[in-house]
């Protein structure tokens, strides 16, 4: 095992696979930046390690990763001296580089979710080209409870490829939790297992995928990609981003959903500052 920090481990527990961990468990592998950072890097690395054929990505603990870390978001890189706004860009940027980090990779990504994939954890499960959930697992587009837009991270462009429209819809719009169970049933994930069954799945998928040619993988997921992309992902991730700022910066919502959580209590959105 090697350890691009100390919240993402990198091993290779068979010939040809590497298993990413998010290593934060006791945050349920929140999106901080400190997480974030080494995962874009850990990325970058294994896209040109030719001894790696396809990647495993999950977390530890209890949880995949429960999105935006409300508490301790960690450390931004070169952003000394910009203003509020442009922090706020160039933090979504980071972000952003992550799902599209996923999808430009060589080799094909299967995603083993482990647990809650929540808010941006969903849309990094999405980022990968297969989903396997532990029968315990569920998934939230949380950005509508937390008094914001449900569009994050390509969400919105990513989830009704996966799922179609109307059930897309339905599910940034309520904020209600997906089990694994429905997750399965709507094509959301490929297959659910028991919890002690899902990195063997996972690594026998990867070993099967790796035993066909590399340019024939590798290009089979490229051509996949190409088919759903009916426009740009990356001009719709910045909309996205755009529309999420707007609403984060010129409200008290997320505020409100922060301390009403907190408090255990409903939160009560408004909409202004």
């Amino acid at each position: 095992m090697t350890a691009a920090s100390e919240f993402v481990l990198v091993e290779r527990p068979r010939p040809q696979v590497a298993l990413i961990t998010l290593n934060r468990p006791e945050r349920m592998n929140s999106m901080a930046f400190d997480v974030m950072v080494p995962l874009r890097d850990v990325l970058a690395q294994i896209s040109y390690d030719n001894a790696v054929r396809v990647v495993v990505l999950t977390g530890a603990g209890r949880g995949f990763s429960s999105g935006a870390d409300h508490k301790s978001a960690g450390s931004v890189p070169h952003v000394a001296g910009l203003t509020r706004p442009s922090f706020g860009l160039r933090s979504m940027e980071l972000l952003d580089d992550i799902i599209l980090s996923l999808r430009r990779l060589h080799q094909p990504v299967i995603a083993a979710v482990n647990g809650a994939a929540i808010g941006g954890g969903l849309c990094l499960a999405l980022a990968a080209d297969i989903r396997v959930a532990a029968a315990g697992a569920y998934f939230r587009a949380a950005g509508i409870n937390n008094g914001l837009t449900a569009s994050e991270l390509g969400l919105s462009y990513l989830l009704p490829r996966a799922i179609g429209a109307s059930r897309a819809f339905e599910i940034m719009l309520t904020g209600r939790d997906v089990d694994a169970a429905e997750a399965e049933r709507i094509g959301l994930v490929s297959r659910v297992v028991e919890p002690a069954d899902l990195l063997d799945t996972c690594y026998d998928l990867a070993e099967r995928i790796a035993g066909f040619s590399r340019p024939g993988t590798e290009l089979t997921k490229r051509t996949l990609w190409s088919g759903l992309d009916a426009g740009s992902l990356e001009g719709h991730m910045q909309a996205e981003g755009l529309g999420q700022l707007y609403v984060r910066l010129l409200t008290s919502n997320f505020e409100e959903a922060v301390a009403a959580r907190a408090e255990k209590r409903p939160p009560v959105f408004t909409d202004d500052k």
